[in-house]
Parts: C-alpha cells; sequence; structure tokens
C-alpha cells in the first residue's frame, strides 16, 4: 500500500462534522479463523462507535451533515425500510447535533408482526427524539417528503434531505476516508496486502472503500451483495464510485472487484438458514453480535467462502463489521430459535466447523 497517491488534501477540504469514535478497532478473531481455515483474520468494528449504538452510517452523516451545517440547515429528512439501520444513526447524529429529524420510512420488506414492527430500531429511533413517518409504498413517500418539506418551508425551516443509506458520492467519502484509516491500521501491525470483505446495499460503502482500496493498493475486495442482484449492484456501484472520484478530483482507478449474490436468498431482509449459521458462528467463538439482514449475509459468505469468495487463506482477510444488533431484535422470534441450535461438531483444525450458504458465486 502507499498513501502518495491518496487525495488527502481535496478530502480534507470537503466540509464534515466530525461524530467522534474514530479510529474504530482493527480486532483480531483466531478463533473464528480456525474454525474457517483462514491463516489471520481480523474485524474492522464500525459496529462499535459510541453514538447511537454504532454503524457505518455515521461516516456517511459526518459529510452529508457538514453539508447540512454548510447549508444552515435546521432538518434532516431521510429515507429507509422499517428496520432501517440509517435512520437510527441519523436520528442519533441529529441529536447530538440539534437538528430535527424526520424519517420517512417505507414497508419494503415482506414482514410483519410486533418484533418488526415496533422493536429494533424504530423505538431508539424515536428515543434520539426521530418523528418517524410510516408509508405502505412508494408513491405515499413521495407524497410524505413532499408535505413535509412544504410544512418546513411554511415554518421557516430550511431542509437537508439525505438519501437512502447516506448512499451517493458525498456519503461515499466517509468509506474512502475509512479505508485509509484501515490501511494505517494495517501499516501499524506491519501488513502491506489484505482482503477486505464487504457489503453492498445502498452502495455508498462500497463505493468509497473500493475507490480508496485503487488509490492505495495492496486492498483486494470481495463485495457481497445484500439486498440486489450483481447486474444492480454494479451499475450501482460505479456509478457511486465515479460521484466520489469527481469530488476529489480523481480518476477512478481501473479495479475488478469479486461480486457475489450467493447469500442473497430470497431477497432484502429476508434471512436465510445459512445467515442464522454464520450468526451462531461468530457469536461462539468471537462474542460478535451480527445482524441477519446486511452483517449476517456477508458473514455467510465468508463461512463458505471457499464456494463463494475469491480469496487466498494465507493472507490477512478483513471482515467490515458495519453494524446494525438493534435490528437484530426486530426478528426476534427467528434469533430465539436459532440460539437454541447446538453448537456444530468441531472438525479438524483448519477445516470449517459451519457449513451452509449458497454455491455458484458470481465473478
Amino acid at each position: 500500500m502507499t498513501f502518495d497517491s491518496f487525495p488527502h488534501a481535496p478530502l480534507a477540504a470537503i466540509p464534515r462534522i466530525d461524530l467522534g469514535g474514530w479510529p474504530t478497532p482493527l480486532w483480531e478473531a483466531p478463533r473464528l479463523g480456525e474454525a474457517l481455515g483462514l491463516t489471520k483474520l481480523l474485524l474492522k468494528r464500525d459496529d462499535v462507535h459510541p453514538l447511537g449504538a454504532g454503524g457505518n452510517k455515521l461516516r456517511k452523516l459526518e459529510y452529508h451533515l457538514g453539508a447540512a451545517r454548510e447549508a444552515c440547515a435546521d432538518t434532516v429528512i431521510t429515507f429507509g425500510a422499517l428496520q432501517t439501520n440509517h435512520g437510527r444513526q441519523t436520528a442519533a447524529a441529529c441529536a447530538r447535533l440539534g437538528l430535527r429529524c424526520e424519517l420517512v420510512l417505507t414497508a419494503k420488506v415482506a414482514r410483519a408482526g410486533d418484533a418488526y414492527e415496533r422493536s429494533g430500531n424504530i423505538p431508539l429511533s424515536k428515543l434520539f427524539g426521530a418523528t418517524v413517518h410510516v408509508c405502505a409504498d412508494d408513491e405515499q413517500t413521495r407524497h410524505t417528503y413532499d408535505r413535509l418539506v412544504a410544512e418546513a418551508t411554511a415554518d421557516g425551516r430550511k431542509v437537508a434531505t439525505v438519501p437512502v443509506g447516506g448512499s451517493d458520492g458525498l456519503g461515499a467519502l466517509g468509506y474512502v476516508r475509512a479505508t485509509r484509516e484501515l490501511a494505517e491500521q494495517l501499516a501499524e501491525r506491519g501488513i502491506d496486502r489484505a482482503q477486505l470483505v464487504i457489503p453492498h446495499a445502498s452502495g455508498g460503502t462500497a463505493a468509497g472503500i473500493t475507490l480508496a482500496a485503487g488509490l492505495l493498493g495492496g486492498l483486494g475486495v470481495n463485495i457481497v451483495c445484500v439486498s440486489h442482484p450483481v447486474a444492480e449492484a454494479t451499475a450501482n456501484l460505479v456509478e457511486l464510485r465515479a460521484a466520489a472520484a469527481t469530488l476529489l478530483g480523481v480518476e477512478p482507478p481501473p479495479q475488478h472487484h469479486p461480486m457475489t449474490e450467493a447469500t442473497l436468498g430470497d431477497g432484502y431482509g429476508i434471512p436465510t438458514d445459512a445467515v442464522w449459521e454464520a450468526l451462531r458462528v461468530f457469536g461462539r467463538t468471537e462474542g460478535v453480535v451480527l445482524d441477519p439482514v446486511y452483517t449476517g449475509k456477508v458473514a455467510a459468505a465468508l463461512v463458505d467462502w471457499k464456494h463463494i469468495l475469491d480469496i487466498n487463506p494465507h493472507e490477512p482477510v478483513i471482515f467490515l463489521h458495519t453494524g446494525g444488533m438493534p435490528g437484530l431484535y426486530g426478528y426476534a422470534p427467528e434469533l430465539a430459535a436459532a440460539v437454541e441450535t447446538p453448537p456444530a461438531a468441531p472438525r479438524s483444525s483448519g477445516e470449517a466447523q459451519v457449513g451452509g450458504g449458497a454455491h455458484g458465486a458470481e465473478r
């Protein structure tokens, strides 16, 4: 890795609010690595940020809320699914900064029941002071947004709108910065080559990481689709990476990153058996909690890496933990059943103690 070609000055010139908690820890996970047959496995713990129960969206919000402050906005409106981690983190950041927060949520996932509709991220968003507007479909979402903007204008308030997941070129800069942070942590350990395993959902996280990885060198990236098929995710990634590069005044380096939808299952927000197995193995080897929507699907790919991911088991592998634990309680019935499953029988050293995950990854 080299820091010479990294755009330090252009990144520093873009308005940003420091929400604290950086750098997040880079943890070694020897028991999990041994169980999966990986020589050196590390976890980048973006789930343990001290604000609002942590998560990857806080890095994107630093830039979006920096822009909001520059524009003298006092009201933030953003969007998401019912159990949105992004909404919860936006609410927490707005509480810290004294901003009004309006969450416009759409029932995108085919789930019902008290756990999903009333638990998890929803009460936390309200605890942080957000007003939550639940919409049945995209049309109602648009009408709700238009109404909130009109009401703000009538009240003399100024609105800043943050896209779903904070994912646009500006939000992606949060993970350009995060990848530099990670590279510095690796350099301190004498590691100059590593392989990352990361999610793609709304795309800002993956766009920032892949742009920075291309500029720094030495970082391979495996991308696991958790909400969209590969074709859609690829188009989104290219667009967001180009937008972030334009903001930094750099050309996106030529790059190819393996991308898979093998653990996507029936779609966004719908966990598979392999996801629950991955949650169990992370919990029982390292005491680390995942969620069944994002990190659980990435973990399921890592558990079955021999069939799904393009990684060298003898090089350092880094799992990006993007948070989401509060959303786990939206799946309380499935969680209760999953934890009753006994541990898998031990196998020989270097052989995965857990199986699962779909095969046939797209490269």
